[in-house]
């Protein structure tokens, strides 16, 4: 889930700046900016995040801006001095007509004005309270924006248990209404009443066996279809992963994964009941499930 953060710290060798941010991601994904003179730091950077983290692309911008050193008899750095005037000796030996540094451009010479010196102990200490204090914001963002996706994932639940609710009584009726009307067909196709007399007065009565073990086939073929397209299985599985789905959202933690396989449990059983839909209720049903569906699931690659 997204999330920010950032924390700036002065110390005594400087202005100390950590930055987080994340992105959705199902897998976990931490990139590192920084100067080259910190990387040393990032081991245990990377230990922080990991330690509360564990989904999301998360990016961590350190920087440090180092003040330079107190003192007029520290402000210059002799020895680099001597380096640049030795260079620029070297360079007029070549190039008598080449004009020397002026005074602002060897203060600008890298180096020249000293830097506060800061001990690689004490660095690392004051990057470690920084990153505390920065991780502690940074999971507080994460949680607000965790409470609100909680709040929808919790109302499409509910839509979605509606819907259940609504149709599993609709089912035995449905399945006993398709079932009379192909009886009824078949019967008439192959010119059976369905009191067992003949069809038509003017038809010739076919013997009483044949008869019977047609009618008995219809019954066998129209059961064993009637069984095809009773969606009251599924009916029941969608009702127990709403209200495992429910139970997790209310339990909290890091459910990010756990909800994503429910997240396809409940897409399977939508999609079955939309396959063997046998009436426009049912398949209007299975059609609003997916949509719901769809949109929790959309949501929930962004819970850890």
């Amino acid at each position: 889930m997204t999330g920010f953060a950032v924390v700036t710290r002065e110390t005594a060798g400087g202005t100390l700046t950590i930055e987080l941010k994340s992105v959705n991601s199902r897998f976990l994904d931490l990139q590192f900016r920084m100067n080259d003179d910190l990387r040393a730091l990032e081991p245990g950077l990377r230990e922080a995040i990991m330690a509360r983290v564990t989904r999301g692309k998360v990016e961590c911008r350190v920087s440090f801006g180092r003040k330079a050193a107190g003192g007029a008899a520290q402000a210059l750095n002799t020895g680099v001095l001597d380096g640049v005037a030795a260079m620029q000796a070297q360079v007029r030996q070549r190039f008598a007509d080449a004009p020397a540094l002026s005074v602002g451009e060897l203060l600008r010479w890298p180096g020249v004005i000293e830097e506060a010196q800061l001990g690689q102990d004490t660095l690392q200490a004051a990057v470690s309270a920084a990153m505390q204090d920065a991780m502690a914001a940074f999971i507080e963002s994460r949680a607000r924006e965790g409470a609100a996706l909680q709040a929808m994932l919790e109302a499409r639940v509910d839509d979605l248990q509606k819907i259940v609710v609504q149709i599993t009584p609709l089912v035995p009726q449905i399945v006993a209404q398709f079932q009379q009307r192909a009886i009824e067909r078949m019967q008439s196709a192959l010119g059976l009443a369905v009191d067992g007399a003949a069809a038509s007065a003017s038809a010739k009565p076919a013997p009483a066996t044949t008869r019977d073990d047609a009618l008995d086939r219809i019954r066998q073929e129209v059961t064993l279809y009637g069984i095809r397209i009773d969606v009251a299985e599924e009916l029941t599985r969608l009702g127990a992963h709403l209200s495992e789905t429910h139970h997790l959202l209310i339990k909290g933690g890091q459910v990010g994964k756990r909800l994503d396989f429910m997240m396809q449990e409940l897409n399977r059983e939508a999609n079955t009941v939309g396959s063997k839909a046998s009436a426009k209720e049912l398949s209007d049903a299975a059609m609003a499930m997916k949509l719901l569906i769809e949109q929790m699931r959309e949501q929930v690659q962004n819970l850890e």
